[in-house]
């Protein structure tokens, strides 16, 4: 096994912890999930980096790769959910996006198109990264400022959620309409 698809695997490997330190209530319990999410977010630009440096793209790591992006995401959000943090409501917006654009890669992958990661996905990738972490770390300087930042930076996330997903399934509209849609 590669590097790359090695450090995937360690991106699945680290949910479950990640799921145990955040169930737990002890003083920085979410401190330390929080930093979880991170290193497994982190390794989700390394893999691809070292994958394509070295030429060491394979079929699992196409497959496996999105499926430890998504489960890592979900797996957070629907414990902010739990937590209290983030409503259902947003989970499922953001959650759904990520099913739907898979579900629209497998259609379009049939036709022989492959639908690489655009930048407005890459962005959606880095707003929800930073969004989980400020709900996870209870948007410390929000009392400061007196303004809810992790609340805004979800908002954000939200926007490019909808944005990218948009974008996706307009940009392969033609194939969609050519295969009977």
């Amino acid at each position: 096994m590669n590097l790359p698809n090695r450090l995937t695997l360690a991106r699945i490997l680290l949910i479950p912890f990640f799921l145990l330190i955040a169930s737990l209530k002890f003083p920085y319990a979410e401190y330390i999930a929080a930093a979880i999410f991170v290193l497994g977010a982190a390794t989700d630009g390394l893999d691809g980096y070292f994958a394509r440096k070295n030429k060491q793209v394979t079929l699992l790591g196409k497959f496996l790769d999105p499926l430890a992006d998504k489960i890592l995401v979900s797996a957070a959000l629907i414990t902010l959910v739990e937590m209290g943090r983030l409503s259902g409501a947003i989970a499922v917006v953001i959650i759904s996006r990520e099913f739907a654009v898979t579900g629209l890669r497998a259609v379009v992958v049939a036709e022989g198109i492959v639908l690489s990661a655009s930048k407005l996905g890459k962005i959606k990738t880095v707003t929800q990264i930073v969004a989980i972490v400020a709900l996870f770390i209870r948007d410390p300087l929000a009392d400061f400022f007196h303004f809810p930042l992790a609340g805004l930076a979800m908002a954000v996330a939200v926007v490019f959620t909808i944005w990218s997903g948009f974008d996706y399934f307009s940009s392969t509209w033609k194939v969609l309409k050519k295969g009977g849609f």
